[in-house]
């Protein structure tokens, strides 16, 4: 059974590590204490300073990729800006809290008016302490909403959209009695508190809860609890924390082995099934429902870039795009309070690199998303990712 999860396993391992440490690492969000005070009015009659850190100098394998891949697509961004410059400043962070905090100063000494990066979440908490007091603020990288607020936002997907996403579709399909089914680490906690308010927001029903020890044996544990809860509480639909770096390809093959498959229940999940792409040829995950950024404009941004640079652009690098494509969308307006909390709080949100998103008063951001599920060893696009927000921002 191992033996045959395994190369899945290996093959996603790099992606997953990096994801993880942009989620996990540093959890003391100090900059919370109220909102930043300071002069961050521009002149929207120049080219706008922009600070963008990025990882280069790291120990780390594969930082020194990320970091040239986010500076190629916030140059891509800048070249499509219409009317509006900024003038992009890189510096290097070394994937090192300290450094980050050290470079954000000597930025904001030098002009900047806003900071785009750094990637990991410890260095974006340090960095957002660092210039509170300066009036400036930080558009991370990290998907760690322990650290939003203040004068940070974070720019990559939370666990919090996505399901939020899934619950809901999930209820338009008849398919809201939820069963959570979570690992005992940090991000198995905030994928479950995520789905928990999810359920509460749109009136489902959380028809049970099973959460396992992160191991091998830890989810062969839980399998005979699944099956039960799911019995017991009427479940129609299993909402999975897990990723297929961890726990799904156990639970994909485990659980129809057990009796309690795609067939009989509705599976769903917080993170990328479609990553790597052997995950689409596993029994056990087809008809699943999971959630994506709009396919269409995912697949133009990587053209572009690779056009632009002759190399794919980083998993993660549409996100150096879509904080270039807000400070530009708000410049533009003239105002000198563009870089404001308010202003990039507005309502309307922001056409990025990978589709629609917002910033949101409490650092954290909403996307629109699609949501997709597995047929037939393929991505098939069941419900297509908004195009605009309708109501107002939070």
């Amino acid at each position: 059974m191992v033996a045959v999860l395994n190369p899945i396993r290996k093959s996603v391992a790099p992606l997953i590590a990096l994801l993880s440490m942009v989620w996990l690492a540093g959890c003391d969000p100090a900059n919370l204490s109220g909102p930043a005070i300071g002069d961050s009015s521009i002149n929207t009659s120049k080219p706008v300073p922009v600070a963008l850190l990025v990882p280069s100098g790291s120990d780390q394998s594969g930082d020194e990729k990320l970091a040239q891949s986010l500076e190629n697509a916030a140059r891509l961004a800048a070249a499509d800006l219409d009317g509006v410059e900024v003038d992009l400043r890189v510096y290097a962070t070394a994937g090192n809290a300290e450094q980050a905090q050290e470079a954000a100063e000597r930025a904001v000494d030098e002009g900047a008016k806003i900071i785009l990066g750094p990637v990991y979440a410890e260095s974006a908490n340090a960095v957002g302490n660092a210039v509170a007091d300066k009036g400036v603020n930080v558009l991370a990288f990290s998907n760690n909403t322990t650290i939003a607020g203040g004068n940070v936002f974070v720019l990559g997907p939370t666990f919090d959209n996505t399901a939020d996403r899934l619950v809901e579709f999930a209820g338009r399909q008849d398919k809201s009695r939820i069963l959570l089914v979570h690992s005992d680490n940090l991000s198995g906690e905030l994928g479950s508190r995520a789905i928990q308010n999810a359920i509460s927001e749109h009136g489902a029903t959380l028809a049970g809860s099973v959460e396992y020890t992160f191991s091998q044996d830890g989810v062969i544990d839980a399998i005979p609890r699944i099956k039960d809860t799911a019995r017991s509480g009427e479940a129609d639909s299993i909402f999975f924390t897990s990723d297929t770096a961890g726990a799904l390809p156990l639970f994909a093959q485990m659980l129809p082995e057990a009796g309690l498959g795609p067939d009989e229940i509705q599976f769903a999940g917080l993170t990328r099934w479609d990553i790597p792409p052997q995950t689409l040829e596993m029994p056990g995950v087809q008809g699943g429902w999971f959630a994506l950024p709009d396919p269409d404009r995912t697949k133009r941004f990587a053209e572009r870039y690779s056009d632009a640079n002759d190399s794919t652009p980083h998993p993660i690098a549409g996100l150096a795009y879509d904080g270039i494509a807000a400070i530009g969308a708000l410049v533009e307006s003239g105002r000198s309070d563009a870089l404001s909390a308010s202003a990039l709080t507005q309502g309307a949100g922001f056409q990025g690199a990978t589709g629609i998103f917002r910033l949101r008063s409490d650092g954290t951001n909403e996307r629109g998303l699609a949501v997709a599920r597995i047929r037939d060893k393929q991505v098939d696009v069941i419900d297509p990712a908004p195009r605009a927000f309708g109501g107002a921002g939070l």
